[in-house]
């Protein structure tokens, strides 16, 4: 028989108020309120902390002041990872984030729902499934990335997206839902914001 913490983590069914669960939780919440609280000067120690914390970090991670988190255990960073500030990450399932990845304020990754019906959201049961973003991937400002989705390398999610479905490689996608406008090119090498070229 499957514990709660195991059906969350294999996209079953679940219930979030498992002593197990509420146990890892407030461990989560405990070293987050510490990260949060560290002054400045103390960013090898916050990165320390957050170590501790996630599933996997590499060697250059960056993740600004404040952040929020579920369980911390199921977040792997590739390298070179950058968040700007008021990161959410509601971790009840895998998220696993590529090389180059930046995140601009605000961002929101949430792997957990809630039924649909009322009656077994009143019963207090959630799931959760997988988020994956792929190397060299910008963010904008006020996204959310919704359960199960996967961003294909290299792409741009633009500001004020909700995205709700995958989106492919090498594309910039925008909206809510966000969809794909446009593909990226050789071409966009040469400019830095619309047709605003980098000077020479």
């Amino acid at each position: 028989m499957l514990t709660e913490k195991e059906k969350m983590l294999e996209g079953l069914p679940y219930q979030a108020n498992d002593p197990v669960l509420v146990r890892d939780r407030n461990l989560a919440k405990t070293m987050v309120f510490e990260f949060n609280s560290l002054h400045p000067d103390r960013s090898e120690d916050g990165k320390a902390l957050l170590r501790k914390l996630f599933g996997a970090t590499k060697n250059n991670f960056h993740i600004e002041q404040s952040i929020r988190i579920d369980y911390g255990y199921n977040i792997y960073l590739g390298e070179n990872f950058y968040a700007n500030y008021n990161l959410v990450i509601l971790d009840c399932a895998a998220v696993t984030i590529g090389d180059n990845v930046m995140l601009a304020p605000n961002v929101g990754i949430y792997t957990a729902g809630h039924p649909i019906h009322h009656e077994p959201r009143n019963a207090g049961f959630e799931y959760a499934f997988p988020i994956n973003i792929g190397n060299n991937v910008w963010v904008g400002a006020n996204v959310i990335i919704n359960p199960g989705v996967s961003i294909g390398d290299n792409t741009v999610i633009g500001s004020g997206s909700v995205v709700t479905r995958s989106i492919p490689a090498n594309v910039v996608a925008v909206g809510n839902p966000c969809r794909v406008i446009k593909e990226i090119t050789e071409g966009d090498r040469d400019f830095y914001f619309g047709k605003m070229k980098f000077p020479v």
